[in-house]
């Protein structure tokens, strides 16, 4: 595995590939890998010659107030992960290499963006937009991993990679679980013990939820209750929103159908957690 700090480096590299005509994947990270995480590099590593990960814990995508300084990292473990993995190209660039000071430009996706994590966290896409331009532009043509956990982000890059006309393919990959079907994250290191038993209410709620609507009923505002009292026995979580969509464009609806959505987040002490289900899934 070839680490790389610098821009230049990866141009040089990538370019030698595809002149090579080998394909290239990009698996984009905050790090402090986990299964998710893994689960996209070796999905990339299956399907394409070169595989390369980047970490780059973003402040764009920071609000204020929020944990940028407190995210978690782990930079040694994360570099054993993927050379276990089979990575080719660790791209690890500082913050003066990804930003100029001060930041003149931003990339902002509309429509997409201004409910749900957009609402609750108004810079958000903004700085997710922004980081995800760079990084296409850096690494050039390839397909690009991001995990279904991470629905609303998941449009919002597919509508930016195809409105700008990058020569990226974007490939949406399954949300990977706990046992109990808590989903993955890097924010789960926050939880506490107590936290982290409660933290299960979310998948849970979400599987009945799907499980009520694959028994027929179609009422958005029957499934959002019902899941809104699911989690409200669990005293130690504060539910920020659930929301239920038609799964592409992000609109609301009123009633189920395929191609729907189920959308939540909430938070344990010090975590913020989200989650999302295909009702007509359900949680695997």
């Amino acid at each position: 595995m070839r680490f790389i700090s610098r821009k230049a480096e990866v141009h040089e590299c990538l370019d030698e590939a595809r002149a090579e005509n080998k394909s290239v994947g990009l698996v984009p990270t905050m790090g402090y890998l986990h299964g998710g995480h893994i689960s996209l590099i070796e999905r990339s590593i299956e399907e394409n010659d070169i595989t390369m990960a980047t970490i780059f814990v973003n402040p764009l995508q920071f609000s204020e107030g929020e944990d940028l300084s407190s995210y978690p990292r782990d930079l040694q473990s994360d570099r054993e992960q993927c050379e276990a993995v089979g990575v080719d190209l660790l791209f690890v660039p500082s913050l003066e290499e990804m930003y100029s000071k001060p930041v003149h430009t931003s990339v902002h996706v509309d429509n997409l963006t201004t409910s749900m994590e957009g609402r609750s966290r108004p810079t958000h896409f903004s700085g997710v937009a922004t980081v995800v331009t760079k990084l296409f532009n850096i690494t050039g043509p390839c397909n690009t991993y991001f995990g279904e956990k991470d629905w609303q982000q998941l449009q919002v890059v597919s509508t930016l990679a195809r409105d700008l006309s990058f020569r990226i393919n974007v490939v949406g990959c399954p949300t990977i679980r706990h046992s109990d079907g808590l989903a993955l994250s890097s924010r789960n290191a926050y939880l506490t013990a107590e936290e982290r038993l409660s933290a299960s209410v979310l998948s849970r709620s979400l599987q009945k939820a799907s499980e009520l609507v694959q028994s027929g009923e179609i009422l958005a505002s029957v499934i959002r209750t019902l899941i809104v009292d699911e989690i409200a026995t669990e005293p130690r979580v504060v539910l920020d929103y659930v929301e239920v969509v038609e799964g592409n464009s992000l609109g609301s609806i009123t009633e189920i159908g395929p191609g729907a959505r189920i959308l939540l987040a909430a938070k344990f002490g010090k975590a913020r957690l989200i989650d999302n289900v295909d009702p007509y899934v359900g949680i695997s």
